[in-house]
Order: structure tokens, then sequence, then C-alpha cells
């Protein structure tokens, strides 16, 4: 991240690529022209940007884009700027540098956002064919969920966990043969702490914490944004299941449409975010696990689903309080669901149909989670709303393969569960 000025080191460029709807970059008072330039990583294609303008905005500027950072094409010019957020699509444009540039200031003030958020996907020789198996097959019986299955997670090689939204469910999946059933529980419905509501469960992850679960809403009040992270007894009998501690990320979050907030969550230990070198951008230094009392022994990532940003938090183990870390792109304009593989050390970021059923994965470079690389979904999978991602345990390896298995959101053909194979050891990257 570059910028030709800032007005101090509290509106830095950075401020205005950290997902944050609270902090802003602002150049120096009264200067001219002045731009911002960010660092997409690798080439990519990008289709949309929205500038989140604050009141001192730009009725004239410039969006550019380069592959070497020195020779910019426009992407697209806006002339008649009024301060509002800024939406702009209908294009398509290729580099690894995005430039704003302003032209023209509305105040004597300088230029200021909020947010700068490009959409679209990293391209070129990173994208190739699913590295698994071309293989995929059903993997549960004929309607045994319906709509609406979306995050899953592995508890053990015999044990899989899914949710499911409209209403609030979490399903303890067994293995049976080929397929995955529920257990003799049954769906289990799912409630905020106090026993009430009906949160829209979009992911889970099992920790060593317990279930946490990813909501974006209130069945119950279905208009309103109410991003919260639920954990659950994954022990528990029951079939109405209370929540043992939440966490509100609403404030904390971009605004965003009650059907848009989060989509996913992973949980990454904080032996391996050290050992990395992962960088807590709130400190701007090595993350330090000990900074954050009683936030168990890792993080976790939170995949919005509105801009594709993933949120990394350190959560109280006691409910209520968290700190977020950093804030990085997931490589995709959205999100359905995150996967943390140990065994190679990669973060996996799954789109639906809108992104052709593509994933990605992202790996710790200069402290930062990145985009290594993209991958077509198998040839066999076809291109369903698929909101749900896992990866079997390295234990279940066979002849050097070990399955996935996808939660389709509209149980297409009458199935919600499909699966297929990656390999046990890490697919090889391009040269």
């Amino acid at each position: 991240m570059t910028t030709s000025s800032t007005e101090s080191s509290s509106f830095a460029g950075t401020k205005a690529v950290d997902g944050s709807g609270t902090t802003r970059w602002a150049s120096a008072e009264g200067a001219g022209q002045q731009w911002l330039r960010v660092d997409l990583g690798r080439i990519a294609t990008v289709h949309r940007i929205k500038v989140d303008w604050e009141a001192a905005y730009a009725t004239k500027y410039r969006l550019e884009i380069s592959d070497d950072g020195v020779a910019y094409s426009t992407v697209v010019a806006v002339d008649n700027g009024d301060g509002r957020t800024d939406d702009l699509a209908g294009f398509t444009a290729r580099g690894r540098y995005l430039r704003f540039v302003g032209l023209t200031r509305a105040t004597q003030y300088g230029y200021s956002f909020w947010e700068l958020q490009a959409y679209g996907s990293i391209t070129g020789d990173s994208q190739t064919g699913w590295p698994g198996g071309a293989a995929v097959t059903v993997a549960d019986g004929t309607n045994v969920f319906g709509e609406n299955l979306s995050g899953l997670s592995f508890e053990g090689p015999d044990v899989l966990w899914a949710v499911k939204n409209g209403p609030g469910t979490l399903y303890r999946l067994v293995r049976d043969g080929t397929l995955w059933r529920p257990d003799a529980i049954g769906g289990r419905a799912v409630n905020y702490r106090d026993g009430s509501g009906d949160p829209d469960a979009e992911g889970v992850v099992r920790t060593p914490d317990g279930l946490l679960v990813a909501t974006e809403r209130d069945g119950d009040d279905d208009g309103t944004s109410l991003a919260k992270i639920l954990r659950f007894d994954p022990a528990s009998t029951a079939k109405s299941l209370n929540a043992t501690a939440e966490w509100d990320l609403t404030d904390d979050l971009p605004a965003v449409d009650a059907n848009s907030g989060p989509e996913a969550i992973s949980w990454i230990p904080d032996s391996f975010l050290t050992a990395q070198g992962f960088r807590d951008e709130r400190t701007n230094a090595p993350y330090t696990p000990s900074s954050y009392a009683n936030h168990g022994t890792g993080l976790y990532f939170v995949g919005l689903e509105d801009n594709g940003m993933v949120y990394a938090y350190a959560l109280n183990q006691s409910g209520g309080t968290f700190t977020r870390v950093a804030a990085f792109a997931g490589g995709f304009p959205t999100i359905m669901d995150l996967e943390f593989e140990p065994e190679t050390g990669l973060l996996w970021s799954v789109c639906d149909d809108t992104c052709q059923g593509r994933s990605a994965t992202l790996s710790i470079t200069n402290g930062k989670f990145t985009v290594s690389h993209t991958y077509d979904r198998p040839a066999q999978l076809p291109d369903y709303n698929n909101e749900g991602f896992a990866i079997a345990p390295q234990s279940t390896c066979t002849a050097g393969r070990k399955q996935v298995v996808w939660a389709d959101d509209g149980n297409d053909g009458g199935h919600a569960l499909r699966a297929g194979t990656l390999p046990c050891t890490a697919p090889a990257q391009p040269g």
C-alpha cells in the first residue's frame, strides 16, 4: 500500500483496505492531485470497485490498473462525484496494481474514504483444474435435508457437522457406508444464548472450544443484519440447543444486507500462526497470542458474503468480547465457506455458482494470508449453489487421497451432499 500523502498516521493508506467501515485514509489537506495504490498481490481480474467516501470526497477522479505499477490504464473515470458510496461495475480490468487518482476536491480538505474494495478473482497461470479426482458422488440419502443446508466441518473420520438455515438447525452426521446421515438425535434446533430467536446458521467449525456457528440474521427479524458467532456444546443430546456463548460482530463488520453477512467460519491454531509469522494488523507486529486473554488456542476466521473478505478474530471464550486481529481478501467477490487444512497449512476459500464453483487456497506470505492458487470445481461437480465445504482428516487417507464434501443449498436432484477427493499432500503449485 502506497499513497501520495496522508493527513496523519491515524489516516494511513492501509485504513482504506482494512475491511473496517470506521477507519479511513485521508490525504494531506489542501493538496491537489493525490493518489492511493493497492497491490493486489498477483495479477487479478477486477469487475467491480466500491469507494465508500467520507465527507472529504472527490467530484472528479480516476481508477486505474497496472500489471507492473508503472504503466497504468484507466478503468473508470468519475466526473460528477457526489460523496455517496460509488459502486462501479460494467467493466473487466486486469492487473496487479489498482490506483485511485483524485483530480478535483469537493472541500478544502484532502481526499478521504472509508473503504476501497475491488471485486474479482486471481487470474493467470494460478488457475487450474481441480487438484483431486474428477469423480464426484452423491453423499446423502434422497431428500434427507431439503433446501438451505450450508456450512460443514469434520469432527473426526466418521463425524461431520452441518448447519442449515430457515430454521436454524445443527446436524451431527455419521458415516453410513458411502453416505452421511444424521445421528439418532437428528436435527438440533439452535437458539441464541437466552433461548430466543431463529439464528440464520450459515457456517460451522468444530474446534477445541466447541461448535462455533456463523450467523447473519435472526430469522424472526430477517430484514435486519445481525452478524453473530454462536458457540454450542457438541456433546449435548438435546433437540433444542441454546448457545453457550455469543459474539455480536455487527458493528465491527461493514454494513451489509441482512442476507449478505457472515457466511463462513474456520479456526486456525496459534501454534501454526506464530510459526508462520502471521502479523497482527492491530499492533502492526507479529501476532502474540498472550496479548488476547482467554481467547483459547487459536483465532477464528470469518468470511463475509457481501465482499469476499476474511476477518480474523480473537474471541474471549467467556463470550461477548472480541478483538479483530486482521482482515484480508479471500480471492473471490463472495465467500461461501472457509476450511483450514493443517497438513498443508492452506486456508481454503470456496465460492458458489457466482464464481462457477471455484476454490482458492491462501497461505501466509510476509505475515499475511494471500491467495496462492485458484482451482476450478471437479469435472463431475455440477455448478450448484454449494455453500458448504469440508476436508476429511488426514487419517482417512487411502491410496494418497482423502474425502472432501460439498453442501448444496438448493438440494438439487433431491441431494444436498456430494463427495470428491483431494490429494493427501499439498497440490503442486505452478512455477
